[in-house]
């Protein structure tokens, strides 16, 4: 049947896929046919993500992506992809006048440098092939909209709607495609975080501000990554797509 959105014969690598956004995507690249490359930092739950997977083939590399040696390691055991999504990050609320270079080099590094680093690597052993797609996930923080507490995160998150602009333009002779996804609040680990600095009233304050009156779920997110990765994205490149439940409106 014809279907713009498989993603039947396509390898995809998955980073953060031991939960979360990455978990969910990893999910949905496989029930759309992807032969999904799983990459993170915990190999229990890597092996849970794998279990809930539809079809065979697929392949867990377990590592700190913030280590360099650990990177070239990876990159050397992936196959040939035809999609990569950059889901590993990590969050943090940290006020302006207690921000130390630590602190801020530490987000960077796993929500920046990490990913950049890791993409040039697949590009120097030729891993990502002609046509293919490239995802970051970003977020409406930083480029959207902000929060009190937010300041280091939101530029991390900014920093990689930027390079997305560059690299669209440096790939597009190959037809390798380049885009960003910028959600709202989803339901992750990274939110259970955030519910050490904000009770439980306030994050219900901040759903009832979102016009659907709920959190984003991974798969939300999860199957707008489909759209990019599969061919019915084809002629979109350098773009963000916004997906927060209409939070940004108001």
């Amino acid at each position: 049947m014809y279907n713009p959105f498989s993603l039947e014969g396509k390898t995809i690598l998955v980073t953060g896929a031991s939960s979360g956004i990455g978990r969910g995507t990893a999910i949905e690249c496989a029930k759309m046919g992807a032969t999904v490359v799983l990459s993170g930092r915990n190999e229990a739950r890597l092996q849970e993500t794998l279990s809930s997977l539809e079809g065979e083939g697929h392949v867990v590399l377990c590592g700190d992506l913030n280590s360099e040696e650990i990177r070239k390691e990876i990159v050397d055991k992936i196959p040939a992809l035809n999609g990569v999504v950059h889901c590993a990050g990590i969050s943090q609320i940290q006020m302006a006048k207690f921000m130390d270079q630590s602190s801020l080099e530490g987000i960077f590094q796993t929500n920046v440098f990490s990913p950049l680093m890791l993409n040039s690597i697949l590009l120097k052993k030729k891993k990502i092939q002609k046509n293919s797609s490239i995802i970051f996930i970003s977020s409406i923080s930083g480029v959207y909209r902000s929060q009190i507490g937010e300041g280091g995160y939101g530029a991390t998150k900014a920093a990689l709607a930027g390079y997305v602009k560059s690299l669209a333009l440096e790939l597009s002779t190959q037809g390798i495609r380049v885009n960003t996804i910028h959600p709202g609040v989803v339901e992750t680990p990274l939110l259970e975080v955030s519910n050490g600095t904000f009770g439980e009233e306030e994050l219900d304050a901040l759903r009832q501000k979102y016009p659907l009156k709920r959190f984003g779920k991974p798969e939300d997110i999860a199957r707008c990554a489909v759209y990019l990765l599969s061919d019915a994205s084809i002629w979109m490149t350098g773009s963000g797509i916004l997906i927060d439940g209409g939070f940004t409106l108001k």
